[in-house]
């Protein structure tokens, strides 16, 4: 099979375009035909040896997939060969093969094809839980989305309106900001042209937003906590800014509010129950058309250098899939 291959860790431009053995299956494993294989932040970490997670090289690249099953391990009994499935994995997924533990993989529904299934899990099961678990986001309050045309953005955007929220998204360009508008953005904020906090305050009449959903990190972390809500919660999705911020505790002393971690790998691997139920929530919105995912971005599977690329510049919007 085809495979892009991490060699030696560093810069996407290292990855290679090769052929490989097909996987072996096992037991409790999900042989699946690749048909799209989504392309995240973390993808930049792992191949450069900063993501908390570790491969050694050689490995394979790709942590979300979307395809058929073409066989399944002897415990396997949820999905059989022929189903449309999505799946997580720690490594593979720039492949046209990929083996996946079975309690990762997802069934889709009839209203998600696989390109876009591609690049669902990842982005909107971490700002579900995010939104949910992590920031108990009420209807009627006030979300702050920065990043907010990435696909994790976007998905942030998306679902804080479906939990009623006022959802308030801040971005880098107008173009950006128009994007999130059309995904449901009730304000917007351009913070290369105006103070991220100031524009909140007026936005919020001096009250701030209740929760922040932070994907950049950087500088901008301390204009989040100056514009926060009393009894605010700081989401921490991530640093694609390539700054992690010191969190200010005083800021948080000031407003009662809560700096939280959102480490979603962890909590699919320590809570599957939740995060099962969370993706029926997402597919059921899906089913009953209150939900419709971003059209991703596509690359044929030998661009995913090209793809890393493009994602670490920032010069693409919401999701990227690769197409074996």
């Amino acid at each position: 099979m085809k495979a892009i291959v991490c060699r030696e860790l560093g810069p996407p431009e290292k990855l290679v375009y090769e052929d490989l053995p097909e996987p072996p299956l096992t037991p409790s494993g999900v042989r699946i035909a690749v048909a799209g294989a989504g392309v995240n932040f973390p993808d930049t970490l792992i191949i450069a040896g900063k993501y908390q997670m570790k491969a050694t090289p050689p490995f394979t690249p790709g942590a979300e997939v979307a395809g058929t099953v073409l066989e399944v391990g002897a415990r396997v009994t949820h999905v059989k060969p022929g189903d449309r499935v999505a799946a997580l994995v720690p490594v593979g997924g720039y492949a046209q093969q990929v083996v996946a533990p079975a309690e990762s993989v997802l069934t889709l529904p009839d209203a998600l094809d696989a390109i876009t299934a591609a690049g669902f899990p990842l982005v909107y099961g971490t700002a579900l839980h995010a939104l949910v678990q992590r920031g108990a986001l009420k209807p009627g309050e006030t979300l702050l989305v920065l990043g907010a045309a990435g696909g994790v953005g976007l998905a942030a955007v998306q679902l804080g309106k479906l939990l009623g929220a006022r959802v308030i998204a801040a971005a880098s360009s107008a173009a950006k900001l128009a994007l999130c508008q059309s995904f449901g953005a009730d304000e917007t904020v351009d913070y290369s042209r105006a103070s991220l906090k100031e524009a909140v305050k007026t936005l919020t009449r001096g009250a701030g937003a209740d929760v922040i959903y932070d994907p950049v990190g950087g500088a901008l972390a301390q204009d989040c906590l100056s514009c926060i809500n009393w009894n605010g919660r700081y989401l921490v999705i991530g640093f694609a800014s390539g700054t992690i911020p010191e969190i200010a505790a005083n800021r948080l002393l000031l407003k009662g509010a809560a700096a939280v971690g959102v480490f979603w790998g962890a909590f699919v691997a320590r809570e599957p129950q939740v995060s099962a139920e969370n993706f029926r929530r997402l597919f059921g919105w899906i089913a009953e058309g209150r939900l419709q995912p971003m059209a991703p971005k596509t690359y044929r599977l030998a661009e995913a250098g090209q793809a890393l690329r493009d994602l670490m510049e920032r010069r693409v919007t919401g999701k990227l899939v690769l197409i074996p």
